[in-house]
């Protein structure tokens, strides 16, 4: 069983490793949305792979890290690609929720990068 929880918040960033002449070298902001998607057999007893309860409360100091924060300033993110983020989530969720099997990370509602370990 594959489910899944999405979350969102706000937060600015620049790219430092691209041109100057990139228009994401230069201070901007996004509305991102994570989802986290977790594997594994239903619990008999409780109906969950995990609570949803669970994995809000697994992600929320994260979330408290990233929302309205430039991502710059965030240890481990100092080149806050949508790539790059996914893998920071991914390895601290990962940690207190083994059942993390993937990181979807949308810079907008067309651009996203996911992850699923290595």
């Amino acid at each position: 069983m594959r489910i899944t929880q999405a979350f969102s918040f706000e937060s600015a960033h620049f790219l430092p490793k691209v041109p100057k002449t990139h228009r994401c070298h230069a201070m901007h902001g996004h509305s991102y949305r994570v989802e986290l998607k977790l594997e594994g057999k239903v619990d008999p007893a409780t109906g969950f792979v995990v609570d949803f309860f669970e994995i809000e409360h697994a992600f929320g100091p994260l979330r408290a890290k990233l929302d309205h924060h430039c991502l710059n300033e965030v240890e481990g993110l100092e080149n806050p690609t949508a790539e790059n983020i996914a893998v920071w989530i991914f390895t601290r969720v990962k940690k207190a929720l083994p059942q993390l099997a993937g990181v979807v990370v949308y810079e907008t509602k067309d651009c996203y990068a996911e992850y699923s370990g290595e």
